[in-house]
């Protein structure tokens, strides 16, 4: 009888091959939902690297030094605030053994969920004389409305937690969120790799378990169901095989999400009031509603998502919380993920409406998204890799590794919902090589676990000096990676390089793993990427 970790090994190989195979068979508006978990992996003080180390005291946020004047601002849409804070962590005494199951886990659902975004592209490709024509016959879908205007000459934040699930066996980050009239807190999972917004509901006829209650949209009394004849019906999915298939124009309009991993959510398509806190300059705060938010109530649903209550999308597709804040916040938002040695009192914010301090500062690098293709994902981000850089050596990867094909495959995103990063073929092959010849004769090298490589064996050695990695972007942008966002520690003494690669006809992707400590904004309005790596206080 094979071991588990010969059968998750055979899984994989199963999945990599599986990435050049067609989608016949997947559901429309399908999103691979990565459930990956760092549980039984430790981490070791991250000041062992040679490089300079990210902060374990001082905030991840946006805000101005103490010492620096808040600038007043008039006659602009409101910035909101969500503050990211990590879970106590409870000291972990797992075996090798086991942490290294939970590396092949995480690596497994990772390669699964690439296996279907891959799939989404080849539908894209398949949906497009479809969607051409919906798009000539499509009604306007409103957005949501505030139904408390906001004060333009008033400087506004919302706040709300966002947390690290690595205390509770994810890769992910999670974001409590008001829902509901009278409004009740809900751990949502951030994902800027989906659109669809949606909750576990009452009645819950097949659902996983979360931490907390279920939302009852019978106690809400902003619940409104969309009815199939609704425009707005027209954005979810809804196959004959779900359990509830629109069969009549005034039915409560069914969605079905498939994430490839097993996990999947079916429900209501719906409409309901998300609370958000808006803080003014002055220190005071007051609750403001967002009326008609679309989302998903989920009657049926299954998956690992670590106690969470559903999922809120960040992706560019309409669906999306970012999207349908639009009205409120304008086309910009901004994150710092917690970093997974921060202290557990360290807090950032998820920041949505241009923040000018993070605008002005000298370090912000910027690069375009890849702009709109016709079977590109709606709901991608895309960004437009040239090469990689080792140790400060840019490597010779053939620059036709990140084009993306006529087809829609290939190309890179930046993705929250997976955990590391995955470059195409050969460029994977041609970063790990770099890295062994430039540890060659410092670090003994391991060579017994199967996934992730090259390891080195670093037992009685203090000050680790492995190389930084970097991305040179198409225009002329680089991200250069402090050592412990590339590098991951297996125990005390193994640490490994916390990328992988897929062919060279599937995505590249760069993970939430190397973009900790990272501040990110995402720009759709100028179309960019804006980056910093640590925030000088």
């Amino acid at each position: 009888m094979l071991s588990k970790q010969s059968f998750i090994l055979c899984l994989i190989f199963f999945f990599v091959t599986a990435f050049s195979g067609d989608s016949r068979g997947l559901s429309g508006n399908n999103e691979q939902k990565n459930i990956s978990g760092f549980s039984g992996i430790d981490f070791p003080n991250p000041m062992r690297f040679g490089s300079v180390s990210s902060s374990t005291s001082n905030d991840c946020g946006f805000s101005s030094p103490e010492n620096k004047p808040t600038k007043e601002r008039t006659g602009e849409n409101k910035t909101v605030k969500f503050h990211l804070k990590r879970r106590e962590t409870t000291p972990n005494h797992e075996t090798e053994k086991t942490r290294t199951n939970s590396v092949l886990e995480l690596n497994f659902r990772d390669l699964t969920r690439i296996q279907t975004l891959h799939k989404r592209v080849l539908e894209k490709k398949n949906q497009n004389a479809a969607k051409k024509q919906k798009k000539k016959n499509k009604q306007v879908v409103t957005s949501p409305v505030v139904s408390s205007p906001v004060d333009e000459h008033q400087s506004g934040q919302l706040v709300a937690t966002l947390e690290s699930g690595m205390t509770l066996g994810s890769g992910e980050y999670f974001m409590d969120v008001l829902v509901g009239s009278p409004p009740k807190h809900f751990s949502l999972i951030l994902d800027t790799g989906s659109d669809l917004n949606w909750i576990q509901c009452l009645p819950c006829y097949d659902c996983f378990q979360q931490n907390g209650a279920f939302y009852d949209p019978k106690a809400s009394a902003s619940y409104k169901n969309i009815t199939c004849n609704d425009p707005r019906c027209n954005l979810v999915s809804s196959p004959d095989d779900s359990p509830k298939p629109c069969k009549s124009y005034n039915q409560s309009c069914p969605y079905y999400y498939w994430y490839g991993d097993s996990s999947n959510t079916t429900g209501d398509f719906a409409l309901e009031t998300f609370t958000v806190n808006l803080t003014t300059s002055g220190g005071s705060s007051e609750l403001y509603n967002v009326e008609n938010m679309m989302f998903g109530c989920g009657h049926w649903n299954r998956g690992l998502f670590h106690g969470a209550a559903g999922l809120l999308g960040l992706g560019r597709g309409p669906l999306s919380f970012s999207s349908q804040l639009q009205s409120l916040y304008g086309h910009s938002f901004s994150y710092c993920l917690v970093d997974r040695n921060s202290d557990t009192n360290v807090s950032s914010k998820l920041i949505f409406g241009e923040d000018k301090d993070l605008l002005s500062h000298p370090n912000l690098n910027f690069t375009s998204f890849v702009a709109e293709k016709e079977n590109l994902v709606d709901t991608f981000y895309y960004v437009h890799i040239k090469s990689i850089l080792v140790g400060g050596e840019v490597l010779n990867i053939p620059e036709e590794t990140w084009n993306i094909s006529s087809d829609g495959g290939g190309g890179t995103i930046i993705d929250s919902g997976t955990t590391l990063s995955y470059f195409a073929e050969p460029a994977y092959e041609f970063i790990k090589n770099k890295i062994a010849e430039k540890a060659k004769g410092k670090y003994p090298v391991y060579r017994d676990f199967t996934i992730l490589d090259p390891c080195f064996n670093m037992s009685g050695i203090e000050n680790v000096q492995l190389p930084e990695l970097g991305i040179a972007f198409a225009d002329g942008a680089v991200w250069n990676f402090p050592t412990e966002n590339s590098f991951i520690w297996l125990t005390e003494d193994l640490v490994c390089l916390a990328i992988l690669g897929t062919p060279k006809s599937a995505f590249s992707i760069i993970g939430n793993y190397q973009q900790q400590n990272f501040h990110i904004l995402y720009d759709t309005k100028r179309s960019r990427l804006g980056s910093i790596v640590e925030w000088e206080q």
